[in-house]
């Protein structure tokens, strides 16, 4: 979810006490007898959002409960800042480091229905290979990944190269240090785009971050991302592999003299 605020009432007092708003609206939080919280702006997120017309700033929050103005129990980020200090606070390490793969799918169209006389959906997808006797205006190249054969093909093969570099540029332009780029095993436009471990928390926020770029590069380009983990049936589905260490006194644990360095 997200909030619009004009930059003419953003002032200290808004980092300090933050605004209100109705939990209830949002499933599984609150009662509508209990529906007030508050939204507590983390100005170190702070980021230029890159699809707005007019300038705006994006802040992660923090969602508080105002009768004791902590952390809400039931909110995600604060569940991670939790878990963070209680590692410490457990002495098995000083620090967790995350660095998530999340894989989706590009499709050129979405359809869908759920009605009383009929259930669909159905996506489409130049490059699938259920496309190879498809007739288009321009003339069907034949060039396209087959069934769990998508794994880090060329141009023309791969026609989602330039997409997937338009999105590298909008992560960087938002602070989000990336590795790389490439399409996944699934014919229909599956991709993967690593990003730069880090802690629990910032990782979070970025893979949420990651997440609306996507989606919105997609979306400006005429496609749709999704990272739903299986859209297409017979051929590979999208995960998010996790890669993770813990460290202490800036010894990374899991290292070791065993075979490749692990403990």
């Amino acid at each position: 979810q997200h909030i619009t605020f004009p930059a003419s009432i953003i002032e200290p007092a808004l980092f300090e006490e933050g605004k209100m708003f109705d939990g209830s609206s949002i499933a599984g939080w609150k009662g509508i007898n209990e529906s007030d919280m508050v939204l507590l702006p983390d100005a170190g997120t702070a980021y230029l959002d890159p699809f707005f017309a007019d300038p705006t700033i994006v802040l992660t929050c923090e969602i508080l409960d105002p009768a004791t103005m902590q952390s809400y129990e039931r909110d995600p980020r604060g569940i991670a800042k939790r878990a963070e200090a209680y590692l410490k606070s457990s002495g098995t390490a000083d620090q967790a480091f995350f660095g998530p793969e999340p894989e989706f799918f590009i499709f050129d169209s979405v359809r869908f229905a759920n009605d009383m006389g009929h259930t669909f959906f159905q996506v489409g997808s130049e490059e699938a290979a259920w496309n190879t006797g498809a007739k288009y205006d321009g003339g069907n190249s034949g060039y396209r990944p087959g069934v769990k054969g998508g794994y880090f093909p060329v141009p023309p093969t791969d026609t989602l190269h330039d997409l997937r570099a338009e999105m590298i540029k909008t992560l960087e332009q938002v602070g989000i240090e990336t590795e790389v780029h490439h399409h996944e095993v699934a014919t229909a436009g599956q991709c993967e785009i690593g990003t730069k471990f880090s802690s629990l928390v910032q990782k979070a926020d970025e893979l949420l971050t990651m997440k609306y770029i996507i989606k919105n590069v997609a979306y400006r380009n005429g496609k749709t991302a999704t990272f739903m983990p299986k859209p297409i049936v017979g051929d590979n589905g999208s995960g998010m592999h996790v890669h993770q260490s813990l460290t202490k006194g800036g010894v990374n644990l899991f290292s070791g003299d065993g075979y490749g360095g692990l403990s």
